[in-house]
């Protein structure tokens, strides 16, 4: 129902909002902590858990995801993290697509429930980095995903007229996806505008890889995030359609599941992290 997704949507956004304003990176930690633990639990369940195996993978991510914070990754996280993390999703990303929903139950349980945990892993260590990087900065990459996502929606009902993949979500067509790039590098000009004027606690995304790449690498580099949530979404659907399933969970009232609402952001956080330092 209507009412359900606009009050979910404010409750989350509101949550979201107090955790980066308050001081410190514990609230941030928390609640991004709770949310990456109960994708980990759905994406036990889309992958043939049973209600325990679901369980007990969510708490074994989120004592990973602890255990990193210990270590100092959340501030300074090994570079090849983010590189293999990039890899994973570029070349694993391809596979699986290519494979379509057929193909993915046939690799073993454990194997999927891994490449789940790693990448659920992964992007909780680089919303911790961005967030020590600066809110700027983090909310640089959110709003990449966001207008990736909603210019790709109206790009594609006024213009699709190719699919992307009919066997794995029928509503997506090529329009879409350029209509998202185009989306994302408007936003990144006009982030790089407010970063010269403002004063901000950190480099946006897009300073940093202007700065780093210069405006053609920085171009590249933001239509390939751009092009890396929508294999997010994709992949996330693969799943769902292999396990017969229209949502995640019901988590989230009106949204599905946390999966549901983070699967465009798994893939770019981590590559988001590699590209930045370049």
């Amino acid at each position: 129902m209507l009412w359900q997704r606009v009050v979910t949507a404010i409750v989350l956004v509101a949550l979201l909002l107090l955790a980066l304003l308050a001081p410190g990176e514990l609230p941030f930690a928390a609640l991004t902590l709770v949310l990456m633990a109960a994708a980990g639990w759905e994406w036990g369940r889309l992958n043939q858990a049973s209600g325990a195996q679901a369980v007990a993978m969510a708490a074994a991510l989120a004592l990973a995801c602890v255990a990193a914070q210990q270590a100092g990754w959340t501030v300074q996280a090994p570079a090849a993290a983010w590189w293999l993390a990039t890899a994973l999703w570029v070349l694993g990303g391809a596979v699986a697509l290519r494979g379509g929903p057929a193909a993915w139950p046939q690799l073993p349980r454990s194997a999927r429930w891994l490449i789940g945990l790693l990448v659920l892993w992964a992007a909780w260590l680089a919303l911790g980095h961005a967030r020590q990087i600066g809110i700027n900065f983090l909310l640089s990459v959110f709003c990449l995903v966001w207008m990736a996502d909603i210019a790709a929606y109206f790009g594609g009902r006024a213009l699709g007229r190719r699919k992307l993949a009919p066997a794995i979500s029928p509503g997506k067509s090529w329009e879409g996806v350029w209509s998202g790039m185009a989306g994302v590098l408007l936003l990144a000009l006009l982030w790089l505008w407010i970063d010269q004027r403002y004063d901000v606690d950190s480099a946006s995304l897009y300073t940093r890889l202007q700065a780093g790449l210069g405006w053609a690498g920085a171009v590249a580099a933001i239509a390939a995030l751009a092009g890396m949530s929508v294999v997010g979404d994709l992949v996330e659907s693969l799943v769902k359609r292999a396990a017969g399933a229209k949502d995640s969970s019901r988590l989230l009232p009106g949204h599905g599941g946390v999966l549901d609402r983070v699967d465009a952001l798994l893939p770019v956080l981590p590559i988001a992290m590699a590209l930045a330092w370049l």
